[in-house]
Formats: C-alpha cells, structure tokens, sequence
C-alpha cells in the first residue's frame, strides 16, 4: 500500500512515500523535483498503517533528537545496482561522523568511481534515511547537498551536538 505524509522539521516540511512499510522517497517540500504527494496528503497522515506511522515516528525522533533512529528505517530507494550500493554505504556513515565521496567509492569496490559516488549520492530518493548529509569531499569541505547547504550544517551540528549531551559522563563530571 502506498502512503504518503507531511512531517514538520525545524529545517521546513518534509514529505515522505512510503509502501508496505518501506521509505521510498522522502525530501524537502521546498526542494524536491519529484514530488509523490497529492493536495490531500496531510489529512492521509493520520490515517497511516501502523508500519508507516513507525517510519514517521523514526523522522519525527531523528529531528527531536534521537538521531540513531533513522537506522532503523527499511527503504526501497530504487535506483540501480551501483546507486543502492552507494546509498548502503553511506548508511554505514555513522552519526556525527563524515565520510568522503572517496571513502565511499572505496567501500563499493570501485575506488576510482568518486564522481560517479557524487552522482549516485545526489540522486539519492531518501535523503533522510540515507544520510548524505554526512558525505563531504575529501578535503574536508562539504560538497553539494540537494536540500541546501544550510541543511546539511545543520543535520551536521544537529547530529554532533545530540551525540555528546547523549554521552554519559564518569562520576566527577568530566567525560
């Protein structure tokens, strides 16, 4: 089944298109080049499967702070055999960290194919659920990002700044 909803985020409306329990597409309503929603969207939202509504409870708690929660989302992005591997990949990025267009060509097995790494990242469906926020060129600058720059600082600092008030501090308050 097909379902489609609008999720408020501090960076603007998201919407997301899930089937049977997977994210399929997922992007800023202001950036997007496909959307999949149609003008009744935002009343479908309360009428989710219980499955989808897992997937927008996962949005919802990634931007209010529980930034692990977007792992646990299952996609079916599309795409070829070398994007999905590239998207994989790039789930292997963990929270707070960067990884490069390089590192990424890297762990696909073709480590000459970083333009094509940038190509595949920038066609990425579930910008939300396949964190190419967190991929930055090799020089440490941040590179492109569909949604805006501005974005992807702030998915940035937003996953740095969760990852160190969730680190437990030893008894005499230092880390």
């Amino acid at each position: 089944m097909d379902e489609h909803c609008w999720i408020d985020t501090p960076l603007g409306t998201m919407y997301l298109a899930i089937r049977d329990g997977a994210l399929q597409e997922a992007g800023f309503v202001d950036t997007w080049a496909r959307p999949v929603l149609s003008p009744d969207a935002e009343e479908a939202s309360e009428d989710l499967s219980s499955e989808a509504q897992l997937v927008r409870d996962a949005v919802a708690g990634y931007f209010e702070g529980d930034i692990e929660a977007i792992e646990s989302i299952t996609i079916q992005p599309g795409g070829t055999d070398f994007q999905r591997a590239v998207w994989e990949a790039i789930r292997e990025v963990p929270a707070g960290q960067t990884g490069s267009y390089q590192d990424i060509a890297r762990a696909v097995g073709k480590p000459s194919a970083y333009r094509a790494v940038g190509t595949a990242t920038g066609r990425n469906p579930v910008g939300i659920a396949v964190p190419c926020h967190r991929i930055v060129r090799s020089d440490g600058g941040l590179g492109g990002y569909g949604g805006g720059l501005h974005r992807k600082e702030w998915f940035l600092e937003h996953e740095r700044r969760h990852l160190q008030t969730s680190r437990p501090t030893s008894k005499n308050g230092h880390d």
